[in-house]
């Protein structure tokens, strides 16, 4: 069966592979792998988990709210006790459920940013984040078992499910709005309110912040926060060139600075007055001199390999701990729960913080933006152009370089860095690292990071510069890369 885990779950095409069928037949296998004795393999330590408990959530996609019910009518024929939320949520909400109902794991019907043509399942693990590449494995191996032994997914009525109380209905948000007033200062917040405008992107996040935003004298001007599974025909993904509308909008005057989520809102994306896209490099940065020079907070430092370096200029200063990973954030899940983080983050905008579950959110970083805002007494635009003038400049662009067929990654990784260059764009290649894919530090603290695709002909080129002259110059040279390769 063509049927693979990633880092963050399985996502395919509605009606091609994801069908209800192989939607069953993945959730057996999931219920199989949670029912084994290998399943937490110390995930779970010092919490109070029920093993007979999982959590089961949807985004507004096409169909998602029936296909969340076909995986609690598996689960439960299988003896669990399911949540099912009663309507879509963000994914951090019911990553947060997870911890907060004390469950094993859980499973939300989710393709994230991917274009509504997709569906898919992420896995959450018992502490509130995605399953381990481990437990994802396990899944495999119980779902090829099972096609080869021709044993079927069980199954349960749905209204009979119900009755015995096998599926029970909930609403995650107010425990999860709970939490974030605990991680956010709403008096900060009251004591400034400010004018803002939310981009739900036909999302999950859709009617979050603006609720948890209400009697905090803010107003909040939501647009694409309508049922749509179509997402308006664009990816629902935080990035500056599917957020016209939100430009649109604070240029009307709706708001003095935008916020936008992701199609299960475990993304963040920003916008200030002057219709400039804030990228999740410069929230992240934003929010880490935040945490340490008004919060007075201490802890770890987690990016990942494609994050920006003004991140480890702000570490330095504060003397604290930085690590950097592979693209994922289940490796900065990791870290967060073997030591204290105060923050970790990647290029793509999922992030977090100390007291959160180890998971990107859109929602508590938004928040965290409009807090930021309220206590600068300025304005997105000032708060910015403070970071750049203290730990910049930075300038960040991303291509995705086209091949004309697969190339290994091991191959090229180890060509790319046999074959690294002395100097790109004028200044000196001091640094080379392969732990994904291969990177170029520069001596002025520029970098290019190529990481050829494990599934596709592609060559994902990052890079960050201190001018954009730099930027260019670095593309370039990926680029030349990738036409190498042809």
């Amino acid at each position: 069966m063509t049927i693979h885990f990633g880092t963050d779950g399985w996502r395919a095409v509605i009606s091609d592979t994801f069908t209800f069928h192989n939607l069953r037949l993945v959730t057996q296998a999931i219920a199989d792998a949670v029912a084994s004795d290998q399943w937490l393999n110390g995930l779970g330590e010092g919490m109070n988990v029920d093993p007979r408990t999982m959590v089961v959530g949807f985004d507004t996609r096409f169909l998602s709210d029936r296909f969340a019910q076909e995986v609690a009518r598996v689960l439960a024929a299988n003896g669990f006790t399911v949540y099912l939320s009663q309507a879509d949520a963000p994914t951090p909400a019911i990553s947060f459920a997870v911890r907060h109902l004390g469950a094993i794991g859980g499973v939300m019907i989710t393709a994230s940013h991917n274009a509504p043509r997709y569906n898919g399942v992420k896995l959450k693990a018992a502490f509130g984040g995605s399953a381990s590449p481990e437990q994802c494995r396990r899944v495999e191996i119980y779902l090829n078992d099972n096609e080869a032994q021709g044993r079927g997914p069980n199954l349960m009525d749905y209204e009979q499910a119900r009755q015995l109380k096998l599926i029970q209905r909930f609403n995650p948000i107010p425990a999860y709005g709970d939490h974030l007033r605990h991680l956010i200062d709403f008096d900060a917040i009251a004591e400034n309110p400010q004018r803002i405008v939310v981009d739900s992107m036909y999302g999950s996040g859709r009617g979050v912040i603006r609720s948890l935003l209400q009697g905090t004298g803010c107003e909040v001007f939501e647009i694409r926060g309508e049922m749509n599974p179509g997402f308006g025909g664009v990816h629902p993904e935080p990035i500056a060139r599917y957020l016209g509308a939100l430009a649109g909008a604070i240029s009307t005057g709706a708001g003095n600075f935008g916020l936008a989520t992701d199609g299960d809102a475990d993304r963040i994306g920003a916008m200030d007055e002057r219709g400039n896209f804030v990228d999740p490099h410069k929230i992240m940065a934003l929010a880490l001199r935040y945490l340490v020079e008004k919060r007075g907070l201490r802890g770890a430092v987690v990016r990942t390999v494609s994050t920006t370096r003004m991140i480890d200029r702000l570490a330095a200063r504060y003397g604290l701990p930085l690590y950097e990973t592979p693209v994922g954030f289940n490796h900065i899940a990791d870290h967060m729960l073997r030591e204290d983080v105060l923050i970790g983050g990647e290029e793509s905008g999922g992030i977090s913080f100390k007291g959160h579950i180890p998971e990107g959110d859109g929602i508590l970083m938004g928040l965290l933006i409009v807090e930021m805002v309220a206590q600068s007494g300025g304005t997105l635009v000032e708060l910015v152009d403070s970071l750049l003038q203290d730990v910049g400049p930075a300038y960040y662009e991303r291509k995705d370089m086209r091949l004309r067929h697969p190339v290994s990654k091991e191959k090229m990784t180890a060509r790319l860095r046999d074959e690294a260059p002395a100097q790109i764009g004028g200044e000196s290649v001091v640094q080379v690292s392969t732990l994904d894919g291969v990177k170029y530090i520069l001596a002025d603290d520029s970098w290019l990071l190529i990481r050829p695709s494990g599934t596709e002909p592609v060559l994902r080129v990052y890079a960050e510069g201190r001018s954009p002259d730099m930027v260019r110059a670095l593309l370039a040279y990926g680029e030349n890369v990738a036409n190498q390769m042809t």
